[in-house]
């Protein structure tokens, strides 16, 4: 055999050894080995049992990169993809597959586990920011937080925890929310200031919103509602008029609900109340000076002080018959009136106008002082409602 012959075969030997070798490998197999060569557009590796894997720089990393050395490095044991075999002779490898497929499992298994992991931030657009999390995933702006972001740049580069809200593998898709971890961390914080807030506590609020049926005040963190009876002792006909917002206001707590997070407040509760302050400067007897709030077919409402108001019986207008009080009186007009009763748990003070003028001496009939009560205003008859008109009926 000459030489020529001898190197032929052994060509053809060697040929034949690495086609079969190739051979065992298909599209879709998993492999491992080392890096052996870096070059500038493609990576080598050398895996288990020799053979050499193609790794182009489009397939090392689903990070952005401009050259080889940033994702491989010498000797670097890697495990890849292989996507495609050339003539039985070369294996084009993938490890971004590879990093991908392994990813997407990690990331269906944690959102199965409701974990919370870890997305650094790579790219900030109008509509959230893309983030990575072995893969690229996204957070929408509107998932970002509890609140309005107006500056989404702020977040670049910043690595943030957050919730999986969507892994589609086969559209390459990854959605994320970072709101999720906030309202749970709010809502822990919610209910350890409602456990330490204790009914007749009086604590510091921020008025936040105001409606036509009370206000919205702030305390610690948690919204609580004043209603609109509760902002003063005095008659309030806008919520406004008695409260801004931003306003830091004093409130008693009326009553906490932490299963449903509601707080009940009152603002006029947490200062003195004007009819204590009124009943401890007067006695039943005292004559003072009023004016006529209110008139309803049973009496009068009379405002004595700022904030307190007391109720002049029909029957106390006058020592003559009045069949309705706005015969006698009208609103706004200012009188004088004496105390001849008062009523502290329920803060009611019952008035009289005829107990400060001279009984007519022609009049024999022995009339009662008749000090108001609740049961006056439940206890209405047809002849309380329609007066001297049914007199007038020819009946």
């Amino acid at each position: 055999m000459t030489n020529e012959e001898h190197l032929e075969e052994n060509l053809e030997v060697n040929v034949t050894s690495e086609e079969t070798q190739n051979e065992k490998y298909s599209e879709g197999d998993t492999v491992s080995g080392k890096v052996s060569k870096i070059e500038e557009k493609f990576v080598e590796v050398t895996l288990e049992d020799g053979v050499i894997g193609i790794v182009p720089i489009s397939q090392l990393t689903s990070k952005r990169i401009e050259t080889t050395d940033e994702a491989a490095t010498l000797d670097q044991d890697v495990t890849a993809k292989v996507i495609k075999v050339e003539d039985n002779t070369t294996l084009i490898l993938s490890i971004r597959q590879y990093d991908n497929e392994a990813a997407y499992k990690a990331l269906e298994s944690q959102k199965d586990n409701d974990e919370t992991i870890s997305a650094t931030v790579i790219e900030v657009v109008p509509a959230g920011l893309v983030v990575d999390v072995g893969v690229r995933g996204f957070i929408p702006a509107s998932l970002i937080s509890t609140e309005y972001v107006e500056n989404l740049s702020q977040f670049d580069g910043q690595t943030l925890e957050v919730k999986i809200e969507d892994v589609d593998e086969e559209n390459n898709r990854v959605i994320l929310n970072r709101r999720k971890l906030e309202e749970k961390s709010q809502h822990e914080e919610r209910l350890k200031v409602l456990e330490d807030l204790q009914v007749g506590d009086i604590v510091k609020g921020e008025v936040v919103r105001t409606t036509n049926f009370g206000a919205f005040i702030n305390v610690n963190g948690v919204d609580g509602l004043a209603h609109i009876s509760e902002l003063s002792y005095e008659r309030v006909e806008n919520v406004e008029d008695a409260v801004t917002i931003g306003e830091t206001v004093d409130v008693k707590v009326l009553n906490v609900d932490p299963e449903s997070e509601r707080i009940s407040l009152s603002v006029k509760q947490a200062g003195e109340s004007p009819f204590q302050k009124f009943f401890n400067e007067h006695q039943v007897g005292d004559s003072v000076k009023g004016t006529v709030k209110r008139l309803v077919d049973f009496g009068a409402f009379v405002e004595v002080a700022a904030g307190v108001e007391g109720f002049v019986h029909v029957s106390e207008i006058s020592h003559d018959h009045v069949g309705h009080p706005e015969d006698e009186l009208k609103p706004e007009q200012e009188i004088d009136v004496k105390i001849i009763g008062f009523d502290p748990d329920k803060e009611k003070t019952s008035l009289s106008i005829k107990a400060l003028t001279e009984k007519p001496k022609n009049d024999n009939k022995n009339k009662n002082t008749t000090v108001y009560t609740d049961s006056d205003e439940e206890s209405l008859t047809l002849g309380d409602i329609l007066g001297d008109k049914l007199k007038k009926l020819d009946l």
